[in-house]
Parts: structure tokens; C-alpha cells; sequence
């Protein structure tokens, strides 16, 4: 997979509704070219499907959570830089941070609700140098200047 299907991927994850027109013109490629790469993605099993994410019990308001992950760092393979590629691709993952201290990195997620979490949770607890998962739900936000 190069540079192009991880763009086109990056674009089909934040609207799987994009024209293959939209998509070429983003990524600098013929409309054939991208039409070849996505039936490529499909047949390898990369692209699983397309759907509508629907929010559970009509709630307007997503669910927001921290992840404070730690991994096996005894390995030369580990790095954060390996997982944030993981990381990026997982859809709810909205910023992902490497911090000092016990903790190796952070996820903040914003999702439906928690079954979303739960799935999460089950994909990064299956990394095999994982140690540890904890789950910090956001109860109330009393400000944020970055909005």
C-alpha cells in the first residue's frame, strides 16, 4: 500500500460517500487509477465494506473518552510512532499523544456510544505488546478553548 491508497483510504474513512471524481481531483490521480486502486483495496480485504454510522438512541451529542495506553517497551520494534499509524486509522480517534511518565500514550475518542468504546478498546487490547488499556470516560466539560 503507498502514499495514494492510504490517501484514498484517509478520504473514503471521513466520508465513504466521496465520488471517485472527488478522490482523484484530492489525490492527484486519473479517475480510472482510483477506481482500479479501490476494487484493489476491496479484493485485499483492506476496504471490509461502507456503511451509515447511525447514533444510538437518536442522541445528538457523541461520547467522549481518554485512553491511556501502556506497551511493552522492551522490544526495539516499539515505538509510538508505529502505533499512532495504527491509531490513525481507527475510526473515533481523534487525537492520539505520546506523554511522559507511566503512561505511554494517550487517545482521546469521540464516538456514538459505548459499545463504540468497548470495540475500541478490544482492537488496541489485541496488539500484541499491549499492557494495559484504562478507560476514562468524560462526564462533563466545563470549557474548551480549542473549539
Amino acid at each position: 500500500m503507498d502514499k495514494f491508497d492510504q490517501h484514498i483510504l484517509q478520504i473514503l474513512r471521513l466520508n465513504a460517500r466521496s465520488s471517485v471524481s472527488d478522490i482523484a481531483r484530492d489525490v492527484n490521480l486519473s479517475r480510472s487509477a482510483v477506481t482500479a486502486r479501490i476494487k484493489k483495496l476491496e479484493q485485499d480485504r483492506v476496504i471490509l465494506g461502507y456503511h451509515a454510522e447511525i447514533l444510538e438512541n437518536n442522541s445528538e451529542e457523541l461520547l467522549r473518552a481518554y485512553l491511556a495506553l501502556k506497551y511493552d517497551t522492551s522490544s526495539s520494534d516499539t515505538r509510538c510512532e508505529t502505533y499512532a499509524e495504527t491509531f490513525r486509522q481507527i475510526e473515533g480517534v481523534k487525537w492520539c499523544h505520546a506523554i511522559s511518565g507511566e503512561t505511554d500514550m494517550m487517545l482521546y475518542l469521540e464516538v456514538p456510544g459505548m459499545s463504540h468504546i468497548n470495540k475500541i478498546r478490544e482492537e488496541i487490547q489485541a496488539i500484541p505488546e499491549m499492557k494495559q488499556v484504562l478507560t476514562h470516560v468524560v462526564m462533563t466539560e466545563f470549557f474548551n478553548t480549542t473549539k
